[in-house]
């Protein structure tokens, strides 16, 4: 198991040189962000002044060097808009991001693990072809459709949530969250929501093709013969082997929610990192997409290694094999 382990990080350390190569090197062939940077009335000798404080003067290859170095160190350089750190400015809206992220994660899960269960035991009713339609327009609907079909139902009609922003937080742990209040909870509900939509159709999905699939095998039958039914047999035969596979997808899921949570947060004015991303990109930003963008990279990596520790801890074989 710990080789196995060791040939993952062995693996996970080459994606990220390899990316961190590609995400440089196709950031700086998008033209040359010191005209908009320096006045329009500027000089030619301001130009390179101001090129040259940046270190833009360098040829790319020197400066993906030194980009490599100061990332060993934690600096993926200094914004060229804020002035500030480009990770600091992502960092600070780092919890705003997870936050959401998590909370769409979490109705993914409580929404579409038993309504895929259900539908999985019951392949012929009403139920299951209701649930599976309804998985269907998850899976076709643009989430930016249903982020402002939300907000003309749920805030401008009914008035029940806000249509934008994050409501008050609280400091845990020193991260501020705003889901201990309902107050918080009033703001973050429709843009969770919005965002889990399409992940709440995968695990349906996901969830009623395993489901079928395992309460055919043999052993299923078996322990149905002996007479065991209702909850123990869903928990302790059938969900352990449905999960296997839906562990593995909403880890890779959870990296999408982070990263390309920009439309949802766009959409509600949610103040995580799209915002900074899309403004980033409008103004060449370099730093600070870069820094977005292994910034990223490194948590999908992350998360890619929890879910192979996971993959061993639930399947025996796996752990057999690895030994």
């Amino acid at each position: 198991m710990i080789e196995m382990l060791t040939k993952r990080i062995l693996q996970s350390a080459a994606v990220i040189l390899l990316m961190s190569l590609l995400a440089f090197a196709g950031i700086n062939l998008v033209g040359d962000p010191i005209y908009l940077l320096v006045s329009p009335t500027a000089s030619q000798q301001e130009i390179e002044e101001a090129a040259r404080s940046l270190g833009l003067h360098l040829p790319a290859y020197e400066q993906y060097w030194r980009f490599l170095v100061n990332a060993f160190h934690g600096d993926l350089g200094k914004s060229f808009v804020f002035n500030q750190p480009a990770v600091s400015l992502i960092i600070e809206r780092i919890p705003a991001t997870l936050e959401l992220a998590f909370t769409a994660l979490f109705f993914s899960v409580v929404i579409g693990i038993p309504l895929g269960m259900i539908a999985g035991l019951m392949p012929k009713s009403r139920i299951r072809r209701a649930i599976m339609g309804c998985s269907i327009a998850g899976v076709t609907a643009p989430t930016f459709w249903i982020g402002l079909i939300f907000i003309l139902v749920f805030s401008v009609n009914l008035g029940w949530f806000p249509s934008g922003g994050r409501g008050p937080t609280t400091s845990v742990l020193g991260i501020d969250v705003s889901f201990t209040s309902w107050e918080g909870l009033k703001y973050l509900i429709l843009p969770a929501l919005t965002l889990s939509l399409f992940k709440i159709a995968l695990v349906i999905r996901l969830t009623e093709a395993g489901t079928r699939e395992v309460s055919m095998q043999e052993y299923i039958k078996f322990a149905r013969a002996k007479g065991v039914h209702g909850s123990r047999l869903m928990l302790k035969h059938i969900a352990p082997n449905v999960l296997i596979p839906i562990v593995t997808a909403l880890g890779l899921e959870l990296g999408h929610l982070i990263a390309f949570s920009l439309v949802t947060e766009s959409i509600f004015a949610w103040p995580g990192m799209g915002k900074l991303i899309i403004d980033s990109v409008l103004h060449l930003d370099r730093p600070v997409v870069v820094a977005y963008l292994m910034i990223t990279l490194l948590i999908f990596v992350f998360i890619n290694f929890v879910v192979d520790v996971l993959y061993l801890l639930l399947d025996p074989r796996l752990r057999s094999t690895a030994k």
